[in-house]
């Protein structure tokens, strides 16, 4: 009798991995001129978990040529931008902040339950580099899911996210219990992936511990992990971006022209705000 052998396909392998550089209650697990130029769009991210106090944990600040996007996993957060948006982000919620041409914005912790979140920048083609600034925020109850998985930017099995982001970009949010295997198939051509673990931990062919960011290899093959006790993490997966980074202190564009016409609306912005008396 003849068998038909089924092979399952090889799954990514970790090609890399960091616990980042921890200022206080932030860790800086990638950032433009160092991770980001590997798992561009992706050119940022910070793992913030800080306790209860009345401070402002980022000052105004300027951005532009980027999106940030803000996951809230625990607590509450506040934020204020000078698109004229203020507000707080309770747990399980998220805010896309497209900073295109230029905007500054200020956030920290409200309340008094302790901070957990991840802050993603996402740099931006050259059609929304300089664009207006904009922003959205989700509730929890406005972020769809499908199993363990809540999808912030992209989609997954029937879920799908509104916020109005750039095409060719996953990121979720996954949450599973001890034991439990997940395993994800990006459209083939999301050549960049990588996680990292807010709690917990994972065995994705290497042990990925809390606090850490793992980056897969550059192929077209499924990522499989199983978490180790109660395990909350982030994955993004993302078309290449096909860019260079032309980097200032707060922005990234794809070129220097890019960067100077945006670094020109945020010291214009600046100027207001010190003249409001808000800086």
């Amino acid at each position: 009798m003849n068998t038909a052998l089924q092979t399952m396909p090889a799954t990514r392998q970790i090609v890399h991995q960091t616990s980042g550089r921890r200022h206080g209650p932030v860790t800086r697990l990638v950032s433009p001129s160092d991770l980001g130029e590997l798992i561009k769009p992706f050119v940022f991210l910070d793992h913030v978990v800080v306790a209860p106090n009345a401070k402002t944990l980022f000052d105004f600040h300027p951005h532009s040529g980027i999106a940030t996007l803000t996951t809230v996993l625990q607590g509450t957060a506040f934020y204020e931008e000078t698109t004229g948006k203020a507000g707080e982000i309770l747990a399980g919620g998220i805010e896309w902040m497209r900073a295109g041409g230029g905007v500054w914005h200020k956030g920290g912790i409200s309340g008094a339950t302790p901070l957990r979140a991840f802050q993603l920048w996402v740099a931006l083609p050259p059609a929304l580099e300089n664009s207006p600034a904009e922003s959205q925020y989700l509730t929890s109850a406005n972020v769809q899911q499908d199993g363990p998985v809540r999808v912030l930017v992209g989609q997954y099995g029937s879920a799908r996210s509104v916020l109005r982001a750039p095409e060719g970009i996953h990121y979720f949010h996954v949450r599973l219990h001890d034991g439990q295997r997940w395993v994800y198939q990006p459209p083939a051509d999301h050549r960049v992936a990588w996680l990292a673990v807010d709690q917990g931990g994972l065995d994705a062919g290497a042990s990925v511990a809390s606090g850490e960011l793992a980056i897969f290899d550059d192929s077209a093959n499924p990522i499989e992990v199983v978490a180790k006790g109660f395990t909350s993490f982030v994955v993004g997966t993302a078309v290449p971006h096909p860019y260079p980074l032309a980097l200032g202190y707060y922005s990234v564009h794809t070129s220097p022209e890019a960067l100077a016409r945006g670094e020109a609306e945020i010291r214009r912005i600046g100027q207001q705000l010190k003249a409001d008396g808000r800086l």
